[in-house]
């Protein structure tokens, strides 16, 4: 392996520990509650950790990772205004992360390495792993879509049932993309959360046979 790909996928580590410490704080969090719980800390560290995996996803050409990233990427900026705390981030933090994807795309449609026409074109995936992938990870990105409309409902951030069956379903795909594609970034990351998805869905079954 060289010395570069050692920078990359500690570059993807690095944004996989935000998104891991994220599910084990709300795990811990929803256990002693008793219940399923969203907390604010969840919504920063996915904040957090979106732009680095966003950078992850532009220095190992991977579409997928690009893709999944920017979809979900305000539904976390949603989340800190459900939380009434988006607006006590400093303005020029606020704007700074609202910009961020948008001056990531722009890198990509620029002539350098990693740009957008080597994602949609990196021969060092298949067609059908990079469908596969691209799969996997908008049913993992759904969860959030779903979160965002249960949450728009009762103007409240909730993780629901049925974002953590989702959650489970999109994972268990990217972690056979992983495996095919030789990324233990995404492999590593995604074992941890299958732990997480279905304690959560073990939760929400014993409260519902209360």
């Amino acid at each position: 392996m060289k010395e570069a790909d050692l920078w990359v996928f500690a570059v993807g580590f690095l944004a996989q520990l935000f998104f891991f410490a994220r599910m084990i704080i709300q795990w811990f969090k929803s256990e002693v509650a008793g219940k399923s719980l969203s907390p604010l800390i969840f919504w920063q560290l996915s904040l957090l950790g979106s732009i680095i995996f966003l950078i992850y996803g532009i220095l190992r050409k991977d579409l997928a990772i690009i893709f999944g990233q920017c979809l979900v990427y305000y539904i976390y900026v949603r989340n800190l205004h459900l939380k009434q705390r988006w607006t006590l981030i400093p303005g020029i933090i606020r704007w700074i992360i609202l910009f961020a994807p948008l001056v990531a795309f722009g890198y990509l449609f620029f002539t350098s390495p990693g740009n957008l026409m080597e994602a949609l074109t990196n021969k060092d995936i298949p067609l059908w792993l990079k469908l596969w992938g691209i799969l996997g990870q908008f049913i993992f990105t759904l969860r959030f879509f779903m979160q965002w409309i249960d949450s728009e409902a009762i103007k409240q951030s909730i993780l629901s049932q049925r974002f953590w069956v989702t959650s489970l379903i999109g994972s268990a795909m990217i972690i056979i993309y992983a495996v095919f594609r030789y990324d233990p970034v995404l492999f590593l990351g995604q074992l941890g959360g299958l732990v997480v998805y279905v304690r959560n869905l073990m939760i929400y079954q014993k409260n519902y046979q209360k």
